[in-house]
């Protein structure tokens, strides 16, 4: 008779244990999403010294977007429900689905170099922790972990995030005049 270090059915692992990893994941997202709230609500609200629904849809409209006020709306409803769920860690996949999208249509239409002040370093850091949330999933310390559903992080939730998001955006850039 054979031994195995596996029951022969498997039961749902338990939550994650207490380690570094979801300490680091959830900085990382509630970093990540109180700067996607933050500006988020520049867009909305002209919060934090931001151009409010009316600037952000006139650079929308120099960026050749059709419907530039809707197109600000959406913007700014990603960025702004994107960072809040980042940072409760509620719905984690999707929420970094809103954040990605989003930055696939700043890099599309800002790309000006690499470095700041005219670079994309900052946009393209956020898409790729964005990327990196989706594929990892929210930690131990989230909404998610509390969820039954989605208390087991599965990795095909996270490329599925990806792709949505990828492909939205694409989408979105696609449209412009």
């Amino acid at each position: 008779m054979a031994y195995t270090s596996r029951p022969a059915h498997s039961s749902p692992s338990p939550a994650p244990p207490l380690t570094g990893f979801s300490l680091g994941i959830l900085l990382l997202r509630m970093m990540l999403g109180l700067i996607m709230m933050g500006h988020g609500t520049q867009k909305l609200f002209g919060w934090f010294g931001g151009p409010g629904l009316d600037g952000v849809a006139k650079g929308f409209e120099d960026w050749g977007y059709p419907a530039p006020k809707a197109m600000a709306v959406i913007a700014g409803l990603s960025e702004t429900l994107g960072g809040a769920g980042l940072f409760l860690g509620l719905l984690t996949p999707l929420a970094a689905a809103a954040v990605l999208g989003t930055m696939v249509n700043a890099l599309g239409v800002t790309w000006d170099g690499f470095f700041l002040p005219k670079g994309v370093e900052f946009t393209l850091l956020v898409a790729v922790s964005a990327a990196a949330l989706a594929l990892t999933g929210p930690g131990r310390y989230s909404a998610d972990a509390h969820l039954p559903v989605l208390r087991q992080h599965r990795l095909s939730y996270g490329i599925a995030a990806i792709a949505l998001a990828l492909v939205v955006g694409a989408i979105f850039l696609l449209i412009r005049d």
